[in-house]
């Protein structure tokens, strides 16, 4: 069944392919609003081989289309967009409100952000200087060969699967940073809804729908598949068509999708955002000047959002003489085991918090009972779970010797909880530091009298395992800009050198394509010798917005 949308007023529970609104004939699902566990129509329909092949042409088609239009034309339909979802601020509001159980003002601010997105790259498409256009002119005089006129830029991949994200339905959602870099670098976007917000990502697809409608846009530039199982992942990153994957979510599932793209006869990049501990180191010097505006600030941060950020410091070392109880470092004061008191302290005061969904919430109390399991792990604060997703936060510490040679505490817990690490020295805190693993970022707390060398040498250890070093503040919080990196080494991420947030996140959508002796106009205009974009461009080795 096929037909039009009402602006979010009212969900069709359809799938949006190439502009159309299709009613799936799939295996039914549901939403359930994550504070009460009841369940909220319309019901949705798993989208199957015939959905998927649909939005695929349609992409591809739109891409052939749309590949070589000028940049104003991108810019002024993602500015386009932007101001199509502002429109439907007060339904995307309420129904992710009952979908993620997010509080209204936390979903103002990350709609905000989501906009902003929009206009941050529109921006970055008008300038144009992002494509690096590079142009070596010829000498045929050279000797001993005539050199040839060379020149390089980068073009869009082609059709790009994007998964929605559960922990941030706007920011990282079916508009989030993924759909609008891939748009901004000339990309046709397939996106796969996620099941616990369908509702929020119908509403989405519409303010895109129109947007393209408006702007005069294919409408298979931009398609929306809804689904709760694994099988739609699997056929849209398995679809020869499909030329990258752009993903948000556990380490789990994003592997899985990493491990389908390369066993594809034509193996596509997947960049995977999977998640991360974020290792946050506390030096003494740091608890000595500030130990009750670090034990506020790592309090908000370990909770903030239910502690279900990619960024949440879910370990936190630190150097204490109560290792082992026993005085093994007498240079050492007591401020370490006093740190842990007050700060158990505080986390206990937070209250109960609504987890996204009840599988989150379940999928927590299992990961903190596995830590919880091991013997010389302490519980300071202990999680309560109840309700359909409430959580209390959870505080637990353990010797750094213990960690070491337990994996298991090395890896994430979803939620509201952050383990501490005792070290008994500057010694054992590096070679403990050695053993994490790649990360979003990593945190240090220094303060005046703190050794600079062992400054220097906490952060050339964290430095090679994070995408972002953060000094004297906490890694939730990620500013969009251009100079931010939202990635790190495996497994935080599948590509390490790219970012999913940022100016820099449209890169990965692009490749550089190199053309040697093409008359001037058969070139793209960035390249062309009159430079009619304006662009800046290395000429020669120097960098100019002349023309040639």
């Amino acid at each position: 069944m096929t037909g039009t949308h009402n602006n979010g007023a009212e969900l069709t529970g359809g799938h949006s392919i190439a502009g159309e609104w299709r009613i799936g004939r799939g295996k039914p699902f549901c939403s359930v609003e994550a504070k009460t566990g009841t369940t909220l129509s319309p019901t949705f329909h798993e989208a199957g081989a015939a959905e998927v092949e649909m939005a695929v042409a349609a992409a591809k088609v739109a891409f052939q289309q749309t590949r070589s239009l000028p940049p104003v034309r991108r810019a002024e339909m993602l500015e386009a967009i932007a101001a199509s979802i502002e429109r439907r601020t007060d339904a995307l509001i309420a129904r992710a409100a009952a979908e993620s159980g997010l509080p209204e003002a936390r979903l103002k601010s990350e709609l905000g952000r989501t906009i902003g997105q929009f206009h941050l790259f529109a921006g970055v498409v008008r300038e144009g200087a992002w494509v690096d256009a590079v142009i070596d002119t010829a000498d045929e005089a050279r000797l001993p060969l005539p050199k040839p006129d060379l020149r390089r830029m980068l073009r869009p991949l082609g059709p790009v699967v994007v998964f929605d994200a559960s922990n941030f339905p706007f920011a990282y959602g079916v508009c989030g940073g993924d759909t609008a870099s891939a748009l901004a670098a000339g990309c046709p976007v397939i996106v796969k809804s996620h099941p616990a917000h369908p509702g929020t990502g119908e509403i989405f697809a519409a303010a895109v729908a129109d947007a393209l409608e408006n702007t005069g846009f294919p409408a298979g530039v931009f398609s929306l598949l809804q689904g709760a199982g694994i099988e739609i992942g699997a056929l849209l990153t398995q679809h020869p068509d499909v030329e990258a994957v752009g993903f948000t979510g556990s380490l789990g599932a994003g592997r899985a999708l990493f491990d389908l793209a390369s066993a594809r006869t034509r193996p596509i990049p997947v960049y995977a955002e999977m998640g991360s501990v974020n290792p946050l180191v506390i030096l003494p010097g740091a608890l000595e000047e500030r130990r009750e505006a670090i034990i506020e600030g790592l309090t908000l941060s370990i909770t903030a959002g239910g502690g279900q950020f990619c960024t949440k410091p879910g370990l936190v070392f630190y150097i204490g003489k109560d290792v082992g109880n026993s005085v093994t470092n007498n240079s050492v004061s007591d401020s370490g085991s006093s740190f842990v008191e007050a700060l158990a302290a505080r986390i206990a005061s937070v209250p109960a918090i609504t987890l996204l969904n009840a599988g989150i919430q379940k999928r927590f109390a299992q990961r903190l009972t596995e830590i919880a399991a091991i013997e010389e792990v302490d519980t300071k604060v202990a999680a309560t779970c109840r309700g359909n997703a409430d959580s209390s936060p959870s505080l637990m510490i353990v010797d750094a010797a213990v960690w070491r040679r337990n994996p298991t505490l090395h890896e994430e817990a979803f939620g509201p909880a952050a383990l501490l690490i005792r070290c008994r020295d500057t010694a054992e805190l590096l070679n403990t530091l050695e053993y994490v693993s790649g990360q979003l970022t990593g945190t240090l707390h220094t303060g005046a009298n703190d050794d600079p060398e062992t400054v220097r040498a906490v952060a050339d250890m964290l430095e090679p395992r994070v995408g972002r070093l953060v000094f004297n503040g906490y890694p939730t919080g990620v500013e969009v800009g251009r100079a931010i990196i939202h990635g790190g080494p495996y497994p935080a991420t599948t590509a390490a050198g790219t970012t999913s947030v940022g100016t820099a996140a449209i890169l990965r959508f692009v490749r550089p394509v190199a053309y040697q002796n093409v008359p001037d106009t058969l070139l793209p205009p960035a390249l062309q010798n009159a430079n009619p974009l304006g662009i800046r461009r290395t000429v020669d080795g120097q960098l100019t917005t002349a023309g040639i």
